[in-house]
């Protein structure tokens, strides 16, 4: 068990995972905490800095998913790290399907609100640098540029997975081919 702002926070996700932005209220987190009303307008007085705090949150669970999920992989090649990024999808589809909703719904949110883009930016700088050490690790002679094409590719595949669920998800091959692609193409001199 957590302390009670992580309580808190980790209830606020749940609330945004499952109701979307619209349905975060304190005394929605409060409920889903199981903790008296107030509980989290003590620890969160406006619902801006309440979404501020759920930004460091999630990130924070998606980094120790992510840890437990791949430990121990250094992908060697463009398919290894495609089947690392085929495992993160199904991981945020499945079990944490709930995690990664509210990760969208903040992400439109960002969009509205520049303090939450701005944590949005910090927290994701911290993910992008992970990353950039598994490209160059795969084989990529330009992470800075392959960078966006795959995560941004990865973020549409599970956002229209997490939309319309298709039972026989599998994005391996997808993922195969495309990182493949991006890896053998020469940029323009």
């Amino acid at each position: 068990m957590g302390n009670r702002r992580d309580d808190l926070l980790d209830a606020a996700i749940e609330v945004l995972g499952t109701s979307g932005v619209h349905g975060l209220t304190h005394r929605r987190v409060d409920a889903a905490a199981g903790l008296p009303s107030g509980s989290c307008s003590n620890h969160f007085r406006t619902r801006d800095a309440l979404l501020e705090a759920v930004v460091e949150r999630f990130a924070d669970r998606e980094r120790r998913n992510f840890e437990s999920l791949v430990v121990g992989a250094a992908p060697a090649g463009p398919e290894e790290l495609a089947q690392v990024i085929t495992r993160m999808a199904h991981d945020a589809v499945g079990p944490h399907r709930t995690l990664t909703l509210a990760r969208y719904a903040i992400l439109v949110e960002a969009g509205i609100h520049p303090s939450i883009r701005a944590r949005l930016l910090t927290t994701g700088a911290r993910v992008n640098a992970y990353f950039m050490t598994w490209l160059r690790l795969a084989g990529s002679t330009d992470p800075d540029r392959h960078a966006p094409l795959i995560m941004n590719h990865w973020t549409g595949v599970v956002l229209h997975e997490l939309a319309v669920p298709d039972p026989a998800f599998d994005p391996s091959s997808q993922f195969t081919s495309l990182v493949t692609a991006v890896f053998r193409t020469k940029v323009p001199t």
